[in-house]
């Protein structure tokens, strides 16, 4: 069965914004802070839990985590206690953009002290939790974007240029660490490696760039290359690290090489999603897929959520072994750079004093719900072939 629902409570799976990187203004951006997500923890869970939504990805704010000397995980408690409380499980992003000021990407430190923070982590969560199952950790979240974002075109701390191949080695040797790590503190831990898969096309004009748009989309593989040990072997990597394969997709995910602009949402240009997941699944056999982000903008949200389920139907259908579809953003997020509303969520933001009033946006939450059934329908469909196979495969024998 390639659509399948073991791993988390529901299918369809929440996220939260939790990036906490320095912008282009030098100005730190907590998200969770800035959505105010931890003033109304309980308020956003319970929300989750009436649309049928029992799984979500929330981060640790490494940057306030990190006492040079120590670790102090107070500000992720109330966190980890909601979710207990509402029976949600939850996906931990550890480094989602986000650094401690005193350290330094390219610095040996940062590497072993990303292990010391991940195993303490690992160990706090442990003992929070206990026996409540198995917990999921993302350590390095889309290494390949923050590479580019970070250390090819300065877009976030550490600011640099032309170096973001060295900054992407540089997260995955803090991935593999901090990975060994948590598995020293929680053996059973399960690894969620999220990036985001793309397309890359030459513009109508420059067919002579379609050679360089290929290869520039090749790109997208290296991250997962580096953790399977398939590409750069003496970082260590092997198949095991690899684990979950997290798929991060978005409209912009396609665009005209040298000029970065999007594909629209019907150009015939596009790749159907169904077939970028079935190369992922063709380059990466044996790991599971899980959808870690996806959605659209403003009056997009519900037909991009129909097609999104129904390119993944597809793909299941075709044998790739897909886990889940996050909702990313679940509650709308500011810019990160201008900061207006993107008008992203499931609910929208709107500020009421100094309250941010959750707004459900009902064509979307149609969509979610039709959604929902459309992939209830889809297991019980796989359900009845199995069970077919299976007895006629006992009537042959």
């Amino acid at each position: 069965m390639p659509l399948r629902n073991d791993l988390f409570p529901s299918f369809f799976l929440a996220g939260f914004e939790c990036s906490t990187h320095v912008n282009q203004r030098g100005e730190r951006q907590d998200l969770i802070k800035l959505t105010q997500h931890d003033r109304f923890l309980d308020d956003d869970y319970a929300r989750l839990t009436a649309v049928g939504i029992r799984a979500v990805r929330e981060g640790v704010p490494w940057y306030r985590i990190d006492r040079k000397k120590r670790f102090d995980f107070r500000p992720v408690a109330p966190f980890i206690e909601a979710g207990l409380r509402h029976g949600i499980v939850q996906l931990w992003d550890l480094f989602h953009y986000g650094f401690p000021p005193h350290l330094h990407p390219f610095s040996a430190e940062f590497v072993t002290r990303f292990a010391d923070y991940c195993y303490a982590f690992a160990r706090y969560l442990v003992r929070r939790t206990g026996e409540a199952g198995t917990r999921f950790y993302t350590p390095v979240n889309e290494p390949s974007f923050y590479a580019w974002a970070g250390g090819e075109v300065g877009w976030f701390a550490p600011f640099e240029r032309g170096k973001g191949l060295e900054l992407k080695l540089q997260l995955i040797r803090a991935a593999l660490a901090g990975m060994e790590a948590i598995r020293a503190a929680d053996p059973g831990a399960r690894f969620i490696n999220a990036d985001p898969v793309c397309h890359v096309v030459a513009p109508a004009d420059e067919p002579e760039l379609a050679e360089d748009a290929a290869r520039f989309e090749s790109f997208q593989w290296q991250s997962w290359d580096m953790l399977s040990g398939k590409a750069w072997p003496e970082l260590g990597g092997n198949d095991a690290y690899l684990d979950i394969i997290g798929v991060n997709y978005y409209l912009s995910g396609q665009w005209e090489h040298c000029r970065g602009t999007t594909l629209p949402y019907d150009d015939p240009r596009r790749k159907p999603f169904r077939e970028m997941l079935l190369e992922v699944a063709q380059r990466y056999p044996g790991h599971p897929i899980v959808i870690t982000e996806t959605g659209c903008w403003g009056e997009w949200r519900p037909r991009w959520l129909r097609d999104v389920v129904r390119e993944v139907i597809a793909a299941a259908r075709a044998g790739v072994d897909l886990r889940g579809i996050t909702l990313y953003p679940i509650i709308d997020m500011p810019d990160w750079h201008g900061g207006h509303w993107m008008q992203f969520g499931l609910w929208d933001l709107v500020p009421d004093g100094d309250v941010l009033r959750r707004e459900v946006v009902v064509p979307y939450l149609h969509e979610l719900r039709r959604s929902q059934l459309a992939i209830e329908a889809e297991l019980e469909r796989q359900a009845v072939e199995e069970t077919a196979a299976a007895t006629e495969a006992m009537a042959i024998g």
